[in-house]
């Protein structure tokens, strides 16, 4: 999946925490949000806010697709809650997708 697919596909499904993301398109949003947040602190303190808002809920729901699509609860994002224990989760997200169908559906392409 490329960059403009990815944050497509991210955007689309907003607030869609079923089903599964592949590895790069999780990725390729992270460089996306980091990217726009990097340029609104630039910007604006309340640009910053105001774009990081807008990528709360797209950025947890592409994460629990990825947890998904490792075989893992979407539920373990409460990791990140924990400043040390969070780097259990960027482990689970640098794991191959199971290419196997799984209880949250068929391999994303």
């Amino acid at each position: 999946m490329d960059f403009q697919t990815a944050v497509k596909t991210c955007f689309s499904k907003y607030a869609d925490f079923s089903g599964r993301a592949s590895r790069s398109e999780y990725w390729w949003f992270v460089l996306a949000e980091v990217v726009v947040l990097i340029v609104a602190s630039l910007i604006h303190e309340y640009v910053y806010l105001i774009a990081a808002l807008g990528f709360l809920v797209p950025a947890l729901a592409v994460g629990a697709r990825r947890l998904h699509d490792i075989g893992k609860s979407g539920w373990l994002q409460l990791l990140m809650i924990i400043p040390i224990v969070n780097l259990v989760l960027i482990y689970f997200y640098v794991q191959p997708s199971q290419p196997e169908s799984n209880p949250h559906g068929v391999p994303a392409t």
